[in-house]
């Protein structure tokens, strides 16, 4: 795995784990990463928990207008306002990692209940500051900046330095984790014992639909189901998935770079992802026990 990162030229982490034994594999897995846009899958996991229980209506709506538009794929890049359904917010925010999607859905499940659902699945070294507006603010108050807007305009100017010092970058002061604390998310949602069942489900059905195939999905064969969530920010670059075979054997895997450069489309980088998710998963030896 190290050759596969220094080859593409990024640092990374890796933690691989099967389903049917403790069987698992890693690379720094206990290191603190960036989670970028992977924390939108505790955010879903917390929406589906409260519609299940009642607590919110899945088909109450929301407008998305200017003010809340905050760059990037799905809503988060649209010109004019947008109406759609909560439970459609959570498919865009996983499917297209649709930032202004989750930061809605944050406004309405709370950040303090999505904080308490990672403490309560045993998450230790799993700390998330807020929405991806959130976020965006901490990177423009770094260098003075009003808002979002701001931050954008003046993005340019700044030099590799500036942008590298960013908090939003460091695992230290940001939304953090570790790759074996998302494997173990990744796990436990596969057995559906992150939630109600049907819930589960639902989620894992929702990140098979993910747009993004050319990271883990495209290291493994067309028979090999994979169902995951990327993330991107400036240099950082990660998916976390599970890889389903044929057999039936699953094993979750959480991938996570960085690189030393700023340039946006990093063909080696996704590559490497995926090649270094195939590798985890091929060598990972197997308990005695293995239910495989």
């Amino acid at each position: 795995m190290k050759e596969i990162f220094a080859a593409a030229g990024v640092h990374g982490w890796v933690h691989a784990r099967c389903f049917g034994c403790t069987g698992e594999t890693g690379l720094g897995a206990d290191e603190s990463v960036v989670l970028a846009s992977t924390v939108k899958v505790p955010l879903v996991l917390e929406f589906g928990r409260q519609a299940a229980a009642g607590q919110l209506d899945p088909a109450d709506r929301l407008r998305v207008t200017a003010a809340d538009r905050l760059g990037g794929s799905g809503t988060a890049g649209c010109f004019d306002d947008v109406e759609l359904s909560l439970r459609d917010a959570a498919l865009f925010a996983l499917s297209l990692s649709d930032n202004t999607a989750a930061d809605l859905l944050f406004d309405r499940v709370g950040r303090d209940n999505v904080r308490s659902l990672v403490r309560e699945l045993g998450l230790a070294q799993t700390r998330i500051i807020g929405s991806p507006r959130d976020i965006v603010q901490t990177m423009a108050d770094d260098v003075g900046a009003r808002d979002a807007t701001e931050f954008a305009e003046r993005y340019a100017e700044l030099s590799e330095e500036q942008v590298f010092a960013l908090r939003a970058l460091d695992p230290a002061h940001t939304t953090r984790s570790t790759p074996r604390d998302m494997t173990r998310l990744l796990l436990l949602i596969g057995q559906e014992l992150a939630g109600p069942p049907e819930v589960c489900r639902w989620l894992r059905g929702l990140m098979g639909r993910q747009l993004n195939w050319h990271r883990l999905t495209a290291a493994f064969p067309p028979e090999v189901t994979v169902w995951g969530k990327t993330g991107s920010l400036l240099n950082i670059r990660n998916e976390i998935g599970v890889t389903e075979y044929p057999d039936g054997t699953r094993y979750a895997v959480g991938v996570f770079t960085r690189a030393d450069t700023l340039t946006q489309r990093l063909p080696d980088t996704d590559h490497a992802i995926g090649e270094a998710a195939r590798w985890a998963v091929e060598h990972l030896e197997h308990k005695e026990n293995c239910g495989r």
